[in-house]
């Protein structure tokens, strides 16, 4: 049985509440909660965009298999040249685990499985990704779950994703997890109007104790789907106070997409648009838009606009 304070760890992992993580001291060594908070709090500063910080916390000589597959992930999020032999070390780690001989527990097996799927994905690796997480063997590991839902609803599978979860609803418990997968599944397919996942999102943030500008966020984009335009936008706004000022990529997109429908000056979406695109170019917004402008352009190019009809004197 986990101790609270790894509880609470999880739980503000889950949820997103990264930079708390990232400033929470660790236990010593000695403790049986150092590994699994070191494994989730370097998984936090790497959601925060600082990989390079993981290599530091974890010890380069570490022979456990989940703290180097975290590490190995932190390794390919870092953009750097050392991306693919990142993803081929995952790749031996998720095989290594598979062996009777595998120096690991059963749950840092799973914590090396859900790093090495979510690395995959990132990759556009999806096949891999899903076999990797367990999906053909019909995993018990709700991380790992939480991860094939958002591998579907990100390849427009929301079939499969509630599938999924429906499979997991016969064996998990009825915690948090399992709520935020189903507010995930809710915000993708506008379940009910967005009702269930925008009352998920408000009750966790009525949590004096939970600071989550991702939290923040996933309720604004609800209040943006159903028509609530200035509330979305407050929440946006406070999203990136809760982040001293700095938007993240998905805070910006929302922005963007707020403020074209808000009906306020243009030059403000156009502005918060060009900052989306020039500080995150691979945002799948970004990639969307550009794409139908080169479609576009490619289109027009082959159009031949007519002379212009000149009138006759009779």
């Amino acid at each position: 049985m986990e101790s609270s304070e790894l509880y609470n760890v999880k739980q503000q992992f889950f949820l997103g509440a990264f930079k708390t993580l990232a400033d929470l001291p660790l236990p010593e060594a000695e403790s049986e909660d150092y590994i699994p908070i070191l494994f989730y709090k370097a998984r936090a500063l790497i959601a925060l965009g600082d990989s390079t910080a993981v290599s530091s916390l974890i010890p380069t000589d570490s022979e456990n298999l989940a703290l180097k597959s975290v590490a190995a992930l932190a390794k390919y999020t870092s953009g750097a040249d050392a991306s693919d032999a990142a993803l081929e070390e995952l790749r031996d780690l998720a095989v290594e685990i598979e062996g009777d001989d595998a120096d690991a527990t059963d749950r840092e097996k799973g914590w090396v499985r859900v790093v090495a799927g979510t690395a995959f994905a990132r990759a556009s690796e999806v096949e891999e990704a899903l076999e990797t997480l367990g999906v053909a063997s019909s995993t018990e590991n709700l991380e790992a779950v939480a991860v094939i839902v958002q591998i579907y609803l990100s390849i427009h599978r929301p079939d499969l994703a509630r599938k999924e979860f429906e499979r997991a609803k016969q064996w998990a418990e009825d915690d948090l997890l399992l709520q935020l997968i189903e507010a995930s599944i809710g915000l993708a397919t506008g379940k009910d109007g967005y009702s269930d996942c925008n009352s998920f999102y408000t009750e966790q943030l009525a949590n004096p104790s939970l600071s989550s500008p991702h939290l923040l966020t996933a309720r604004g984009v609800t209040r943006l789907l159903r028509g609530e335009i200035p509330e979305a936008k407050s929440d946006f706004e406070e999203a990136v106070s809760q982040q001293g000022g700095h938007e993240d990529a998905e805070t910006l997109a929302a922005s963007v997409v707020a403020a074209g429908l808000g009906g306020g000056k243009k030059t403000d979406a156009e502005q918060l648009w060009s900052r989306l695109a020039t500080t995150f170019p691979t945002h799948p917004l970004v990639v969307d838009v550009n794409s139908k402008a080169d479609l576009f352009d490619e289109l027009a190019a082959k159009f031949d606009i007519p002379p212009l009809a000149v009138p006759t004197t009779a």
